[in-house]
């Protein structure tokens, strides 16, 4: 169950496979990013990482390339048209009609269709030549600042080169043994503008709806190249990403500009969310940590939480209830603007990755055990 529960959030043991994977592994990635999902009634009772609304329809991703949707708030699904297999981590809409999904081997999917049918626009593979690209634009740029730069300022410059050429290196080796590093957060404003981050400081950034991406890494602070686990946008609309090591980053710009947050918590962060009020946000994750702040992260404030256990996701229902959810079952509700939370482990103790509010005060909550309907506690309805 770890093993399975900790793909999105990326524990040591996916992330220790996926370093040791040889030639003939990386060929099986190669198939389940050219094979279709397999189509199956059971797909809304296994593993699903992530759910979101899409108008008025809900979608979901998880496992084997599985994406279903539901229009009557989670009682029957449909299982989209997938040209992948491999197991999906996060999935947004910027309209009601066109959304993406990402997930294992680097890969972006998107439909212009709510969800229906899916199409591949970018691999690992992409993506770490877009990385690449974007390294030896650094080095050029660093080799004339050596050219200009003074004397005194020259060893420093090339000791930073040194590291950039290095990192170059392992970028190119990486690339002969597959696309296997993770995409985990997916955000877009529209049918155009969006965002996607993941594993070892990958962020990408599209303005043309995924036909072309960029590598938006060095705009990051984030040089030991830390997994960025999830981004959102939030009320008063500031983009926040959050990830491995306690990184906030933040930006007030739609993404131009990122500012690295001091962060109370230096462990792993796997998600955060508005709280409805304008500049307010909370970032949750390892152990069920905590963090508020009501001005963008300049300010914090640890949530008192005596479950413990890891959060993953979280949402914000209309009439202002907070609800977060977790490992072991965990689902946590504050009516007070996340002054405080009231746990609830439910009966199964499956991990769930990922909440929806549904209709009246009820949730749907996706994870170790497919789509559960529960009320606002986090009890079984069906």
């Amino acid at each position: 169950m770890a093993k399975r529960l900790m793909c999105k959030t990326l524990g040591a043991a996916c992330l220790g496979l996926s370093m040791v994977w040889s030639s003939p592994a990386a060929f099986a990635v190669a198939d389940l990013i050219e094979t279709p999902a397999r189509q199956t009634d059971l797909a809304p009772t296994k593993l699903l990482n992530d759910a979101v609304r899409a108008g008025d329809r809900i979608v979901a991703v998880g496992e084997r390339g599985h994406i279903i949707y539901s229009d009557d708030d989670g009682q029957t699904w449909v299982q989209g048209s997938v040209p992948v297999s491999v197991t999906l981590t996060a999935v947004d809409f910027g309209t009601e009609t066109h959304g993406w999904a990402v997930g294992h081997s680097g890969v972006v999917l998107h439909t212009d269709d709510a969800g229906e049918n899916w199409s591949l626009q970018l691999t690992g593979t992409d993506a770490s030549k877009l990385a690449i690209e974007s390294k030896e634009d650094q080095v050029a740029a660093m080799e004339e600042r050596i050219e200009e730069a003074p004397e005194s300022e020259k060893a420093d410059l090339e000791w930073a080169m040194d590291d950039l050429v290095f990192v170059i290196e392992n970028m190119q080796s990486d690339l002969d043994i597959g696309p296997v590093n993770p995409l985990l957060g997916v955000w877009f404003e529209d049918d155009q503008h969006g965002f996607v981050v993941g594993a070892y400081g990958m962020i990408l950034r599209t303005e043309d709806g995924g036909r072309t991406w960029s590598d938006w890494a060095s705009q990051i602070q984030n040089a030991q190249n830390f997994h960025l686990n999830s981004i959102a946008r939030i009320t008063g609309g500031a983009l926040v990403i959050v990830g491995e090591a306690g990184q906030i980053h933040v930006s007030v710009d739609g993404g131009d500009t990122w500012e690295r947050r001091e962060s109370p918590y230096e462990g792993s962060l796997f998600g955060v969310i508005g709280t409805g009020q304008v500049n307010e946000l909370l970032a949750f994750g390892l152990r069920g940590n905590m963090l508020f702040s009501a001005d963008l992260g300049k300010t914090w404030r640890m949530v008192p939480n005596s479950a413990g256990a890891t959060l993953n996701d979280g949402s914000v229902a209309d009439d202002g209830r907070i609800t977060l959810v977790g490992n072991g079952g965990a689902v946590l509700m504050s009516t007070n603007g996340a002054e405080s939370f009231r746990e609830h482990f439910r009966n199964d103790r499956a991990g769930i990755m990922s909440v929806v509010p549904a209709s009246g005060t009820n949730l749907l909550v996706v994870g170790e055990s497919g789509v559960k309907i529960t009320d606002a506690r986090g009890k079984n309805l069906q």
